[in-house]
């Protein structure tokens, strides 16, 4: 009888980058209209609006053999004024939200990455399911507030817990755990 060696199965990692390819853009504007129209209901038809044209997209891309598969979450940032930044329509697959950390992960992107432009406050209006979240990841809530007709929470990031990301569009590869989880 042959003894074959246990099979140990790694989980599949993201990339979290910002969106340099045209399939990142597509993915990332079907994906917030996935969740912000079709899922959630805040808009009627669309989310885009003219800050889309400022921004600096970021996604976090599933992979199929180490290489970049589809978009599964993404945000956006931008500078509203000098050295203010925004953070604004983050999104997670809905299949891919029981992943470890991915909405923390372009959190983190974002904020990283406004720090390394200069930033000298982030802010975002986080609905409220989300403010546990965001306080976890060192922000701080501000003032309850109304977009689009749902509670939100304007909401600031210290800054001292993101060091600044020179290259977003490198970003990372980040692999979730599986500790506590069956294989």
């Amino acid at each position: 009888m042959i003894e074959l060696e246990p099979h140990h199965f790694t989980t599949p990692g993201y990339y979290i980058r910002a969106a340099s390819k045209r399939f990142e853009a597509l993915g990332a504007q079907n994906l917030r209209h996935r969740v912000f129209v079709q899922e959630q209901g805040v808009f009627p038809e669309h989310d885009r609006d003219d800050i889309d044209l400022i921004a600096t997209h970021l996604v976090a891309l599933s992979t199929y053999a180490h290489e970049a598969d589809q978009v599964v979450g993404t945000v956006r940032i931008h500078e509203e004024a000098p050295r203010l930044w925004w953070g604004s329509r983050l999104a997670v697959d809905q299949d891919f939200r029981n992943v470890g950390r991915l909405g923390a992960e372009l959190i983190r992107l974002a904020v990283c990455t406004a720090n390394a432009r200069g930033c000298d406050r982030f802010l975002a209006h986080v609905q409220m399911q989300n403010v546990i979240l965001f306080r976890r990841l060192r922000w701080k809530p501000l003032e309850e507030v109304s977009i689009h007709g749902i509670p939100h929470m304007k909401m600031e990031a210290d800054l001292s817990h993101y060091p600044p990301c020179t290259d977003p569009v490198a970003g990372w590869y980040h692999r979730p755990s599986t500790r506590g989880r069956a294989a």
